[in-house]
């Protein structure tokens, strides 16, 4: 857990590099000067008093600074919360694995919990710190001390809650990210708006070409926010879902290969 922590952090520093260089060296290399063209020829034929051949292609659309920031922002969230489900795919295969052998029939005593954790310690690191072998050896720990089935039960729970309220908490970049994408977009759609009122004098005289742009600015800026902000809240609650079932289906193998061959001596 110590290890992870900076390890994640680093990850996200070189996520959020290598989204800004790709999506940068598109825009240069691609985007930007395939909308120059287009918007050069529509403004040829329009100074020609031609009418514009050709719909808005997706290159005028995207072409513009906030779109590409939007574009870096979903890249870094899809990123992270790749990083998330990797995780949360690996501690998922964990449970169709037998951590703990305990026969049919067999009943453990809080003398035995010892012994019966002695095969989680035999993990990996890095697998010791999933959720469930930590689960697990808490389970034991708990009742090797208290020789209380309850008191495992509740110590069961609360790790879960525990660990469902950390898996929360380290979406909230994601969350902001989905949050800043269309305020990113709204910002395009006043900076596009302010920039159609400037030149208001010019459609006054009979030219409306620049106020069209401004405006396509405006309304294309926020257009991509949002649809690119869907896609993220989509990719965010998939994830979060499958976090949920993990937590959900750790109570569910305790349960079924610990709780129940757990037995106190009486007297």
């Amino acid at each position: 857990m110590k290890m992870r922590l900076p390890s994640e952090f680093l990850y996200q520093v070189f996520a959020l590099l290598f989204a800004v260089i790709v999506v940068h060296a598109a825009y240069v290399g691609v985007i930007r000067p395939s909308a120059d063209s287009q918007l050069a020829i529509q403004a040829a034929q329009q100074a020609a008093g031609e009418t514009p051949i050709g719909n808005r292609s997706l290159a005028i659309v995207i072409k513009d600074y906030e779109q590409e920031a939007c574009f870096i922002l979903m890249l870094w969230a899809l990123a992270i919360m790749g990083l998330k489900a990797s995780r949360t795919r690996s501690e998922a295969h964990m449970l169709n694995r037998e951590l703990i052998a305990i026969p049919e029939g067999t009943s453990i005593l809080p003398r035995d919990a010892r012994e019966q954790s002695r095969s989680l310690e035999a993990l990996p690191e890095e697998e010791q710190d999933y959720l469930l072998p930590r689960a697990l050896a808490n389970a034991l720990s708990r009742f090797t001390t208290t020789a209380s089935i309850p008191a495992v039960s509740d110590a069961v729970r609360e790790q879960c809650d525990i660990e469902a309220d950390r898996l929360d908490s380290e979406l909230s970049m994601v969350r902001y990210i989905s949050w800043a994408i269309p305020s990113i977009g709204f910002i395009g759609t006043v900076r596009g708006i302010g920039d159609a009122l400037g030149q208001a004098y010019k459609a006054v005289e009979g030219d409306i070409s620049g106020v069209t742009v401004s405006l396509g600015v405006a309304f294309n800026s926020t257009f991509v926010a949002l649809v690119l902000s869907i896609i993220i809240m989509f990719a965010l609650h998939q994830l979060q879902l499958s976090q949920e079932r993990l937590v959900l289906n750790t109570q569910r193998y305790i349960d079924r290969h610990l709780l129940r061959h757990l037995s106190v001596p009486r007297g």
